[in-house]
């Protein structure tokens, strides 16, 4: 099992070459994702270092986010928004507070989110508003798994992350086949090869197993997907625009959050 402490020399030699390949590009996207990771890579695992206290803050900070730019997108009132981030950051409290709990607690909060249309009397849109609060909990919830994964968690996000990069670049050099039409830029080219290099992450990182290989390789395009998907439902771009070069926090965790879905049913 990787522990935190030895993966910091791995991700700094990662940021480094990161860094060069972006000033390399000479693309001003491509550096300003690089200073965001920069940023954020070193508060991610200074959290994860801190162990369980810090592994839940970073989620729900993540969950709080996500939510707002999750309701943002689907054009969801304020009380829908307050809500749903209340009931994934309870199911991430759950997790580290009552281990055990955390299908009761999603429960409590499905019933809480279905009631805020419900109690408004909005015959004209509350089925919508109920069913994409739903499914915003099922999607978001999964982060209360990142503190009693612990490390895996942090060297899958890792996995992924080289993998998305190596498939964007890929995809564009090598081109081919499309993807699928909810992504017309990904290319099945990409896909193979950002996966390859997700699994050479983890067997990098011993942390090769067949759940850690199917949450990268499936798991991860997958979750990009569905995003995708949610996105052009919407007729949106970005999940939001205050990530330099990014869009949003839910555009650069989209693949993780179904690679980790997919390992927690797996394990």
């Amino acid at each position: 099992m990787t522990g935190v402490a030895s993966l910091a020399p791995f991700l700094g030699g990662a940021l480094v070459l990161g860094g060069i390949a972006a000033a390399a590009s000479g693309r001003r996207e491509l550096l300003l994702r690089w200073c965001c990771w920069a940023v954020g890579v070193p508060l991610a695992v200074g959290a994860f270092w801190w162990g369980g206290p810090g592994v839940t803050a970073l989620a729900l900070a993540v969950g709080v986010v996500a939510a707002a730019e999750y309701g943002g997108l689907m054009g969801l009132a304020l009380p829908d928004r307050a809500v749903l981030a209340a009931a994934v950051c309870g199911v991430v409290l759950a997790s580290w507070l009552a281990p055990g709990q955390e299908v009761r607690v999603a429960a409590a909060g499905a019933l809480a989110v279905a009631a805020v249309p419900l109690v408004a009397g909005d015959a004209a849109h509350g089925l919508r508003r109920a069913g994409a609060g739903l499914f915003g909990l099922v999607w978001l919830s999964v982060l209360a798994a990142l503190a009693p994964l612990g490390a895996t968690a942090l060297v899958l996000f890792i996995a992924v992350s080289v993998g998305d990069i190596v498939a964007y670049f890929a995809g564009q050099r090598l081109g081919g086949p499309r993807l699928s039409p909810l992504s017309p830029a990904k290319r099945w080219s990409g896909t193979v090869c950002g996966a390859a290099a997700a699994l050479g992450v983890l067997a990098t990182l011993s942390e090769l197993s067949l759940p850690m290989a199917v949450a990268v390789a499936v798991g991860a395009p997958a979750g990009d997907l569905l995003e995708s998907m949610v996105k052009r439902g919407v007729g949106a771009k970005d999940s939001a625009h205050w990530l330099a070069g990014s869009g949003g926090l839910l555009d650069r965790i989209d693949s993780f959050l179904l690679a980790l879905a997919v390992l927690l049913v797996l394990r």
